[in-house]
């Protein structure tokens, strides 16, 4: 074969290996994305439960739906 052949050839065949590492890597770093937006929403919501009354009362929410949103598993949005 042609040193031309060969380029062609191993571009061919690399192709797929690249969309095929492209497409775990998306899903690598949509993973990590959803694990941290799951990490964040539970941080908020336990500090959400530990403000005191007074500052739940600054931002209009009450103990009792302070309460309820902390309790929601952290995959509900």
């Amino acid at each position: 074969m042609s040193q031309s052949t060969n380029t062609v050839f191993a571009r061919t065949t690399s192709r797929p290996a690249n969309g095929l590492l492209q497409a775990v890597g998306r899903a690598v770093v949509s993973a990590t994305d959803t694990l941290a937006t799951w990490q964040e929403r539970r941080r908020q919501r336990r500090a959400l439960e530990a403000l005191p009354d007074h500052l739940l009362q600054d931002i209009g929410i009450s103990r009792a739906d302070a309460g309820s949103e902390a309790d929601k598993p952290f995959w509900q949005g």
